[in-house]
Parts: structure tokens; C-alpha cells; sequence
């Protein structure tokens, strides 16, 4: 028997952004998976801009291609890929189809999933993360002191027995360790299964020069959706369930493209379309990350794979802080707190916009719709780790609108005079960070050993976003951004000794 402090169930996106993000922390941990690679089918495509915000912080955003910032993504209706275009569908009603480039220093990456993956896999076991790939778990129990996983090593059979102080969850939406815990799930639930073809045609990538990379098929008796992973490999989505033999494949791949290409099939896919959000995202020593969390569909707001990289990154800290004894155990209650009502936010969001809408049961109620900024920059965080993101906030915003509201992701601003080189939230994803522009306030900070940044000498706002402005705090107050860069708290005055207990008491998450 071997004892970890983590262990890693699932060694997919969010098991391996897991895995970098503890060793970002200087967490040992685990990570088992059953699978030894990436699967044939790459699934996600397209990761946001705060999903590259978490993988700069931790020192690896240069390996991953990102987007040019003038593109954007656009889907059209189309009779077949090189017709005319029929019309452009809106990624949401009313809002332009890409976000404001002065909100963050990264600018999210078309990537295919089984081509990142290798990256951050690659990325983890630099920074000395531990990888079990073919080991599968068999059983999983816990008590108050521990939590006791079984595995099998598939190449061999052998099983072996692991003892973990915290379990991460991240075995997909078919989860055997949340069904094994009996956690509910609501939502729309199960709506329909989507079957696809994978194939590889170069050739067909000259069409993207016009801009689009989603394509709505419609011909008579012939309904699809195409779409490409940028690399010479294409999607084709059917809008029936029905199983295709090899020559009926090839005759809708070819009546999709319109054009006769060559291709080479590559593999075909199926999935359910569903919306399902974990109602416990905790349970014990076992947390829930990912698709074993909240089942959600593809979207153009990204809500899927980065949801549960969101998850992880919310989480790792959090356990680097109780396991290294700066914290009490009472903030890995924050987990739940913060992150199921924002997977339960994107399910309604998801819903609510037309492209998924009219798959919903009639027993949904759509919900008004939040632009794009606010939902990838203004989520808000609600829980003991917060001071002041009360109930009668609502769920996002855009950033101007909380100008570095407690609960929210902070601004990001680019140094005066180091413009492309040092974001604001270049500062934060280690530890906490007390900003101020009062010399009294970072005096506090270095007698209570947290970072403290004096602006205008640690970091130099530029006078068009001055630092009052984009953080809400007055010339005499100060702000505290936690480790993953959301604001924690903040004072409109000088310190205090009211003040100085409020901070230890959110840094030690006690009362």
C-alpha cells in the first residue's frame, strides 16, 4: 500500500490540468487513468481565454498555439461546404461573436483536444507530477481520516492499493465514482445521441480563408453540422442517431463537401447531447471535477472542457493550502460553494440560447442571457473564501461593470510602459496578493507574510486604467486577490486592526 496526498482519478483534460496545477502548488499527488494516450477522436476544440490564463500562470501558454486576435468564430448555413453562404448564425443573440481583446492577455486557442493533451501531459510530469496511465480503479472507499482507492494495472492485472488523503474526480460524465457515491444530478437531462464521422481532408481546409469554420448542412432529406479542427481533420455531426456502415459514411461525407475531394476516414464518434450538474460537488475526501460534475453539451461559449479546467484550477490551491497547514480544512467547503452554482449557471445559459433551445424539454425556463465578456470574465464566486459577494449581486457582469468586485476574476491591465509583457494577473496564481497604493497597507502585508504589491513602484498602472478605477479601491484602501486570481476582499480605507483580523481570518479560512 502507498499513500499520496491527492489522487487523480482520469488523465484527460481535467486530470492533466489537475495534475500541472497541484505541481504548480508544489503538491505530490497521482495521477491514475485507464487509457494510455489521447482517444482517437480529439472531442473538444477550442479553449477560452482564462482557460490560457490558468496554463500562463503556470509558466506554459508559449507551447500552446493561441488564436490571432483579429479572428473570430463564425458558423454559417450552408447547402454544402463550397456553396454559397445561405446566412451567419449569431454565437449570442445581440452580442458581437468575439470578446474585447483589452480584457485579457491571452487570447484562447484553437486546439484540438488529443493535441493538447500531450502538452500538458508532457507539462506535468516536468514539474514532477506522478502518471499511472493503463491503471484503472476498481473500488473506492473513505472514513474521516482517508480515502482507499484499489487499481488494476491493465498490461498485467496486477492491483495494488493506494491510500489518498483527497480524491479529484475527473472520470467523465458516465462517472463510476460519483454514481458509486449516489450523487443526484438535475438538469435537462438526456435529450438526444449524437452520432459523427472523424475524417482527414486537406484539401477542404482552402475554404476556411472565408472566414467560417462551422457549417449548418441542409439539402433535401439531408440535415448535418461540419466542422473543422484547423489541421486537416473535419467533423461531420449527423441530426439522426442512426449507425452508418463504411459506404454510407463516405456518401455523406462526400454530399457535405459538395466538391469531390479525397478523404480518409478516420474514425466515427457517439455522444450524448444532455445537461446534467452534479447537485454535490463534494462529497467526503472526494471531489467532482469535469463532465463527472456537470454534463454539458459543445458550445460557442466554451462551456464544456473549460468548465472542469475552471474546476481544478478553483480547487488546486485550496487543497495546496490545507494540505501545507496554512488553511483549515473548512475551505475545501468552498469548493461546492463556488463552482456548482457556475456549472449550473452555464447548463441554464446553454439552454436559454437558440442553438440549444429547441432541444429543451418544455418543462425548461429559459433564463435572460449574459453577453460573452461576462460570462468568460464576470462570473461571480460566492462562498466563505469571499468577503462581500452578497445574494443580491447578480450572477455576471462584465468586467467594467464590477471594476474589481469581490467574488470576480481581477482585472486585467497591462503595465505602463512594459505593454505586452506584464499583465496585473501576472502578479497573482501563487499566493495571496494585497494591492494598495498606501505604503501603510503593504507594511500590514509584509507583517502578515502574504505578497503586497505598492502600486506605482510594484506595478505601475497606466493613466488611461488607473489603479482605482479598475479595482474599485480608493487611494487609501487596498485589495486581496487570492492565488487564483479572484479578489477576496477589499478596503475603501487605511488598515485597521479590524481589517488586519478579517484578512487572517479569509487566508486561514476561519470564520
Amino acid at each position: 500500500m502507498r499513500h499520496v496526498p491527492v489522487l487523480i482519478v482520469g488523465g484527460s483534460l481535467v486530470g492533466l490540468s489537475a495534475s500541472l496545477f497541484l505541481r504548480h502548488h508544489n503538491v505530490p499527488h497521482l495521477l491514475i487513468d485507464k487509457h494510455r494516450g489521447s482517444a482517437a477522436h480529439p472531442r473538444a476544440m477550442g479553449f477560452t481565454e482564462t482557460t490560457m490564463e490558468h496554463y500562463r500562470a503556470c509558466g506554459i501558454a508559449d507551447r500552446i498555439p493561441q488564436n490571432d486576435p483579429g479572428a473570430r468564430l463564425r458558423r454559417v448555413q450552408v447547402e454544402s461546404l463550397f456553396s454559397d453562404w445561405v446566412a451567419e448564425t449569431d454565437w449570442t443573440p445581440g452580442e458581437p461573436s468575439d470578446r474585447s481583446a483589452a480584457l485579457s492577455p491571452c487570447t484562447g486557442a484553437a486546439i484540438a483536444q488529443d493535441e493538447l493533451e500531450p502538452i500538458l501531459r508532457a507539462a506535468a510530469i516536468e514539474a514532477g507530477a506522478q502518471l499511472s496511465l493503463g491503471v484503472e480503479l476498481t473500488d473506492l472507499t473513505q472514513d474521516e481520516d482517508r480515502a482507499t482507492a484499489t487499481v488494476r494495472h491493465r498490461d498485467d492485472g496486477i492491483q495494488e492499493t493506494i491510500e489518498a488523503d483527497w480524491v479529484i474526480a475527473c472520470d467523465g460524465a458516465d462517472s463510476t465514482i460519483r454514481e458509486g457515491l449516489g450523487i443526484a444530478r438535475s438538469g435537462v437531462g438526456h435529450l438526444r445521441t449524437v452520432r459523427s464521422v472523424l475524417f482527414r481532408c486537406p484539401d477542404a481546409d482552402v475554404v476556411l480563408d472565408r472566414g467560417a469554420q462551422q457549417f449548418e448542412i441542409e439539402q433535401p432529406g439531408f440535415k448535418a453540422f461540419l466542422t473543422t479542427y484547423g489541421d486537416g481533420r473535419w467533423v461531420l455531426m449527423f441530426d439522426d442517431d442512426r449507425e452508418r456502415n463504411t459506404e454510407e459514411l463516405r456518401a455523406a461525407v462526400q454530399r457535405a463537401l459538395g466538391r469531390d475531394l479525397p478523404f480518409e476516414i478516420v474514425t466515427t464518434g457517439k455522444w450524448e447531447l444532455a445537461g446534467r450538474i452534479a447537485e454535490e460537488y463534494r462529497r467526503g475526501r472526494i471531489f467532482l471535477a469535469g463532465d463527472a460534475a456537470h454534463q454539458l453539451p459543445p458550445t460557442r461559449g466554451g462551456f464544456g472542457a473549460n468548465t472542469g479546467i475552471d474546476d481544478v484550477w478553483n480547487l488546486a490551491w485550496k487543497l495546496a493550502a490545507v494540505l501545507g497547514g496554512r488553511a483549515d480544512v473548512g475551505l475545501l467547503d468552498t469548493y461546492h460553494a463556488e463552482r456548482r452554482p457556475i456549472g449550473w449557471l452555464r447548463h441554464q445559459q446553454t439552454f436559454s440560447r437558440p442553438d440549444y433551445a429547441h432541444w429543451a424539454p418544455s418543462t425548461f425556463r429559459p433564463e435572460p442571457l449574459f453577453g460573452n465578456d461576462a460570462m468568460e470574465f464576470g462570473q461571480l464566486n460566492r462562498s466563505t473564501a469571499v468577503r462581500g459577494a452578497g445574494p443580491d449581486l447578480p450572477a455576471a457582469a462584465p468586467p467594467k461593470v464590477w471594476a474589481g468586485q469581490p467574488g470576480t476574476r481581477a482585472p486585467h491591465v497591462w503595465e505602463d510602459g512594459e505593454e505586452g509583457t506584464r499583465s496585473t494577473l501576472d502578479l497573482f496564481g501563487r499566493d495571496y496578493v494585497l494591492l494598495s497604493a498606501n505604503r501603510a497597507w503593504i507594511d500590514l502585508g509584509e507583517r502578515l507574510s502574504i505578497d503586497a504589491v505598492m502600486v506605482g513602484r510594484g506595478f505601475r498602472f497606466p493613466a488611461g486604467q488607473p489603479f482605482a478605477a479598475m479595482f474599485g479601491v480608493s487611494g487609501a484602501g487596498a485589495t486581496l486577490v487570492r492565488p487564483d486570481g479572484i479578489v477576496a476582499w477589499r478596503s475603501q480605507k487605511l488598515p485597521d486592526a479590524g481589517a488586519e483580523a478579517s484578512i487572517r481570518r479569509l487566508i486561514a479560512a476561519r470564520g
